[in-house]
């Protein structure tokens, strides 16, 4: 045994067992108010705990827990900790580049499906995308919704050949697998003489996206309960899949159906998450919380309707296949990326 290997993987394993103690911490941070409050002020554990109504005894551990994992600056001379800027818009800020405690949400959700996932390691059998606890709905809005925010309008939209001034002047816009419709509300609220439906399978989440529609006050969007292979309308000019295509029981349909309901001159934006097409590429940090998450919500999603199951780290080769191959696109090309995401853009 080489005691350097050892000591180098004992010292990785330390630290990923602490991240893995941490995460239900970082929710109930969250839950409680604690990053809100430690963006606000510097605060000892008695004024943090006075400020959220919560108890000193708790929030000094959960300080210790936070500082000593570097999501909370402490200042030895005072006593008092808070949120460094850039902690501060990953923890506290809704509008922030990334919201870290949403997609520690999606975290807990994996923890309530683990012994389902035991049993579907074993037998090969699926899990439906409403069958996991709703934390997970609302994590994933939460965490897509800041790259959604960062990217969207300002890079994603106008890297697609011509698309902005078609949003500006009205076109029609499906956008599949909407979920929560984080997307579709922040498309419709940024071009509002283009009409927009999001569809999704799962109904609560369309009962939600309606309701997020609401409190945004936007009227030209819709939201429906459908399928990605047979939903209604034709000569759509804009159709989006965002990180939900590798999930599908069906993803070469679904391409040929958004294909068929395109104009001849419309545009297909595939948002996925940013993957190689090799394993070896793969074998990185992003690669691994894309790889936990796909083995436990994005395949078994899939497998539930005996589909191909893609996986999160499908990669632009294997999407090719699906969108051009099998769906019919006939241009096909890689138009940005983000730490996070591929943006593809596929074509009649």
């Amino acid at each position: 045994m080489n005691e350097a290997r050892l000591n180098a993987f004992l010292g990785k394993a330390i630290n990923d067992l602490g991240a893995a103690v941490s995460a239900v911490l970082v929710s109930l941070g969250d839950a409680l108010g604690y990053y809100r409050a430690l963006a606000a002020a510097r605060l000892t554990p008695a004024e943090l705990a006075a400020k959220t109504g919560t108890h000193e005894r708790y929030a000094r551990e959960w300080l210790g827990n936070q500082a000593a994992g570097g999501y909370v600056d402490y200042d030895r001379e005072t006593g008092r900790y808070f949120l460094n800027d850039e902690q501060r818009a990953c923890l506290a800020d809704p509008s922030g580049p990334v919201d870290l405690a949403g997609a520690y949400e999606i975290v807990r959700d994996l923890f309530h499906i683990r012994d389902k996932a035991l049993e579907n390691f074993r037998s090969g059998a699926g899990m439906e995308w409403g069958e996991h606890h709703t934390c997970l709905f609302h994590g994933t809005e939460r965490f897509f919704r800041a790259g959604y925010n960062m990217n969207l309008l300002s890079s994603w939209l106008p890297a697609l050949d011509g698309l902005i001034g078609k949003l500006q002047r009205g076109i029609r816009v499906a956008d599949v697998g909407c979920g929560h419709g984080a997307s579709t509300i922040l498309m419709a609220k940024s071009f509002p003489k283009s009409d927009f439906v999001g569809i999704d399978y799962h109904p609560a989440s369309i009962d939600t996206a309606r309701l997020r529609a609401r409190a945004a006050d936007v009227d030209n969007i819709r939201f429906e309960v459908g399928d990605a292979t047979s939903y209604g309308g034709r000569d759509y000019d804009f159709i989006a899949f965002f990180d939900c295509l590798h999930d599908m029981a069906d993803p070469v349909n679904a391409a040929r159906h958004a294909r068929e309901a395109l104009r001849r001159d419309g545009h297909c934006m595939v948002v996925e998450p940013l993957a190689g097409d090799s394993v070896d590429q793969n074998l990185n940090p992003i690669g691994r919380v894309y790889y936990g998450a796909s083995s436990l919500i994005c395949v078994p999603v899939s497998l539930a309707r005996r589909g191909p199951a893609l996986g999160a780290q499908a990669g632009e080769g294997r999407l090719r296949k699906v969108l051009v191959d099998g769906g019919g696109f006939t241009r096909f090309r890689r138009a940005a990326e983000t730490p996070f995401n591929i943006v593809l853009e596929a074509r009649p």
